[in-house]
């Protein structure tokens, strides 16, 4: 393949900053831009140009092209710069004339719902002299006929390059091939087709690959950003797909100075903030929604990657394209308060419970220091023993209490009766069934399971509370008796407090067995 054929781009500073809200430090931007210029990648994307209200120069976001240019080394090579921007927040009148030098090509992009004014946006771009580049968002989203639509668009405008963007990650190797087919089919020939990937499916080097060795009769380009930093997920990392077309292509990109800016700058982002596969969005872009969706279910706390599954195969098509938070709400709710008449199961559990001493235990780690402990005081007390998610074996236990599918599923055996709540899947295979909408609703963060019980304990008149293994959150430590236990959930001390603040507004007095980061304002702790 001819070197100008292909050109390799950077865009770790445009979308990499989804991760650090583009803030590089000044210095830091100059210094990875110039790395990559000394790499030889082709193009480096360098920030967005976007309606903002001052100049930061620490920030890779301005209004005007002219402040990204202090950015650029001075010494550019063969490496061309460009910016983007979106049609819906940049205000197109402060964009001025390419000058001959600096960034010369804009990325524009918009959504479906506003790609007609996109169009106009683009052409405005080009007529200020730039290289134009139409990126349109969440290609994966259109149907072919509305493709061809745009593609007749993009020919009549006939920018410098049209970009295949999988903006939601949900693209495979089939549907690749049938976008590149459709693109290349119908896109003026002399037009660079550019792909932009992301790796919720872990798939981006793949298709990357895929596609450059179509060697399509046409100029190509291939979007990447350093070890794949960018909004989570994250993109496809340029250091892979450079030593790719170093190995099978006559690309020479110099890898050591991508390695030694990873080193430098964005390995300690990444020890900050994760970026990469999971599975909650694989789930996003398996269904083709917007990743909003995925982070707003994680963050509720109580919903497992199977939970998640289920109520995103429920949405509407018309609510992918656009985060729509009240809409992800009322699925949710819909998902987890499955109204039951529960009477006859509280009646039963309020007979066996009232006026007894109740030992809660959870499965935090404590259980296995202190499990000499927790069975002299089932000796001595002779408790209603109650499990939370899960049921010990090494303590017997009277009743395990369940509001989590995962936790279910994960117990082999039963030797005491099981409490499930409404929303689990197998709930009609419990001995008592109660409301989950009964007992939900008392945490702030979405649904704790102990608080759950202990709500059900109040509800049911026990006299007594005592919790074992409720040991609370640390972040970096596996905080549960069992490694099959861990959670991907980074709890820290602010859920703690908050769990605490809850058990305090239940009104409920409870006993810690065992050391409990949630008795932080409690002056009862058992001693033995």
């Amino acid at each position: 393949m001819n070197n100008n054929d292909l050109k390799l781009l950077d865009c770790t500073l445009r979308d990499g900053g989804y991760v650090n809200d583009w803030k590089w430090g000044h210095e830091v931007a100059r210094n990875i831009i110039h790395a990559l210029t000394q790499a030889n990648v082709d193009v480096v994307e360098v920030g967005f140009l976007r309606n903002v209200d001052t100049y930061d120069p620490d920030i890779t976001v301005c209004n005007h092209i002219e402040e990204l240019n202090k950015l650029l080394p001075a010494e550019t090579g063969s490496t061309m710069y460009s910016a983007m921007a979106m049609r819906s927040n940049y205000d197109i009148n402060k964009l001025s004339p390419y000058c001959g030098s600096g960034i010369e090509m804009i990325r524009i992009t918009a959504h479906d719902y506003d790609i007609a004014d996109g169009m106009d946006f683009a052409r405005a771009v080009k007529a200020k002299g730039y290289k134009l580049s139409i990126n349109p968002i969440n290609i994966m989203g259109y149907s072919d006929e509305r493709i061809l639509w745009i593609l007749k668009q993009v020919n009549d405008i006939h920018p410098y390059q049209f970009s295949i963007v999988d903006t939601f990650g949900s693209m495979k190797r089939r549907d690749l091939d049938r976008i590149v087919s459709l693109v290349d089919n119908n896109l003026d020939k002399d037009i660079r087709v550019s792909l932009h990937l992301h790796e919720n499916m872990s798939l981006s080097c793949c298709l990357a690959q895929n596609f450059i060795d179509r060697h399509l009769n046409r100029p190509v380009a291939v979007d990447a950003s350093l070890m794949g930093m960018g909004r989570i997920p994250g993109n496809l990392p340029i250091e892979l797909i450079a030593d790719y077309l170093n190995d099978y292509t006559d690309k020479a990109y110099d890898i050591d100075y991508m390695m030694d800016a990873i080193q430098d700058y964005i390995a300690p982002i990444k020890g900050e903030t994760k970026w990469g596969y999971t599975p909650a969005y694989f789930l996003s872009a398996k269904f083709n929604l917007h990743r909003n969706y995925a982070e707003h279910y994680l963050e509720k706390g109580d919903l497992t990657n199977r939970d998640i599954n289920h109520i995103l195969s429920r949405f509407d098509r018309s609510k992918t394209t656009a985060f729509d938070k009240e809409y992800a709400d009322k699925l949710y709710n819909e998902y987890k308060e499955n109204h039951i008449d529960d009477s006859i199961a509280r009646l039963e559990l309020e007979n066996k419970l009232q006026g007894e001493t109740v030992l809660v235990i959870a499965p935090g780690s404590s259980i296995n220091l202190y499990e000499s402990k927790i069975k002299q005081f089932i000796e001595a007390e002779d408790p209603v023993v109650i499990s939370v998610n899960f049921c010990p074996s090494n303590i017997k236990v009277d009743y395990a209490f369940f509001s989590n599918n995962k936790r279910y599923d994960q117990v082999a055996d039963y030797n005491c009766k099981v409490i499930l709540t409404s929303n689990m899947e197998n709930c009609n295979t419990g001995d008592y069934l109660i409301d989950y909408n009964s007992v939900s609703g008392a945490f702030n963060q979405g649904c704790n399971s102990l608080i759950m019980v202990l709500k059900l304990l109040k509800q049911s008149n026990a006299c007594r509370i005592v919790a074992a293994g409720a040991d609370g959150y640390e972040i970096g430590k596996n905080n549960y008796f069992t490694g099959a236990f861990r959670s991907g959930t980074s709890h820290g001390n602010a859920f703690n407090i908050a769990v605490t603040d809850a058990i305090k507004a239940l009104g409920v007095k409870v006993e810690f067995l065992t050391p409990s980061a949630y008795n932080m304002n409690s002056d009862i702790d058992i001693q033995g």
